[in-house]
């Protein structure tokens, strides 16, 4: 919680400086990519417990990302109570019913098909953690008082990165899911009106008889997606 009073800037010497030589970065980026490429997002997972432990060291180290004015507008919140996860999955069934009944259009569908999505989610049970990611569109100084959010979906969303590559970092697979509307979320999960929510991750172990579909192993080349400017 932010104190009015203390709302003052100072600055401090760095306190964790790395200096690599220009191999050493050029092989920390390789081996950063080739471990990245590996992560793969499944809808099959096994029953395999996760520890609590793990989710919050992974949510923690999404708590060390950027944000506007330092306010860091997210909260998430981690959901393994098999009763709690099927209300989560029926609700957002129903949204998913009325977007592939024709709420997302023939366009987005169309695009959908090669992904292999459909209505029924059964990840959302069979998944042992759900993470609902919140984003805090406003929030209150010590004394109660109101105070806005800046750039929020561009900090949550450096903040959601952040904890999907962490969790892949800890050996687990990570779904993301986003039914629209997903109001019911605050509802189930008894969050505030000023947070909304922006995403639900599965999070476990692929099972044994887990698919990706290939279309997601087709990645843009690096000529794609990098202009260089010198």
């Amino acid at each position: 919680m932010f104190s009015r009073e203390k709302a003052e800037y100072r600055a401090i010497e760095l306190p964790d400086r790395m200096e690599y030589s220009d191999q050493k970065s050029i092989d920390n980026s390789a081996a950063f990519y080739a471990r990245m490429k590996c992560r793969h997002s499944v809808r099959e997972f096994s029953s395999r417990a996760v520890p609590l432990e793990v989710i919050a060291k992974c949510v923690k180290t999404a708590g060390t990302a950027p944000s506007g004015a330092n306010h860091q507008p997210w909260h998430f919140v981690a959901v393994s109570n098999p009763q709690l996860k099927h209300r989560i999955r029926e609700a957002a069934e129903e949204e998913e019913q009325a977007f592939y009944d024709g709420g997302g259009g023939d366009e987005w569908l169309k695009a959908l098909e090669p992904i292999g999505t459909g209505v029924d989610k059964p990840h959302l049970d069979d998944a042992p953690w759900l993470i609902v990611v919140f984003a805090q569109r406003w929030g209150y100084f010590d004394d109660g008082t109101r105070f806005k959010n800046y750039y929020v979906p561009e900090s949550v969303g450096i903040a959601t990165g952040i904890l999907i590559t962490a969790l892949h970092h800890a050996g687990l697979t990570a779904l993301t899911h986003t039914p629209n509307p997903m109001k019911f979320l605050n509802e189930l999960l008894k969050r505030p009106s000023a947070e909304k929510p922006t995403m639900i991750i599965a999070v476990g172990h692929p099972s044994d008889s887990a698919t990706v579909p290939e279309v997601a192993k087709i990645k843009k080349p690096l000529t794609e997606i990098l202009s260089v400017v010198e």
